[in-house]
């Protein structure tokens, strides 16, 4: 079984970005598919996309919905600087906080998760 952490810093601005995101949670919806253990985190300027695809009206809301239980959070510290940590946790995800205000990307590396970023 893969083990995979995918990681997504890229922002809300541009079609690109948003061609990442949909590459990262296809990634991701095909590790669950094939019962792989694999985490979704936002982190930098990736954590706008989570009110995004929460929205209902979002294109890509429904496959968002489909990754959800792999999401593992966003970056609290991200969150904060990116002005989203409130709507974060009103789309009842998970703020990380695991060194200095971030996700430990050495502790997903030291428990042998492959960690992809996008």
């Amino acid at each position: 079984m893969l083990k995979l952490a995918v990681i997504v810093l890229a922002d809300t601005e541009t079609h690109a970005d948003l061609g990442r995101v949909v590459n990262a949670m296809e990634v991701v919806r095909e590790c669950l598919e094939k019962g792989d253990d694999v985490r979704l985190i936002f982190d930098g300027a990736g954590t706008r996309w989570v009110p995004e695809l929460a929205d209902p009206q979002h294109k890509r809301h429904a496959l968002f919905q489909q990754i959800l239980p792999a999401v593992e959070g966003v970056c609290l510290f991200c969150a904060g600087a990116f002005g989203v940590r409130n709507a974060v946790q009103a789309c009842g995800v998970r703020l990380l906080d695991e060194h200095d205000g971030h996700p430990s990307v050495r502790a997903l590396l030291a428990d042998g998760y492959q960690v992809l970023t996008f």
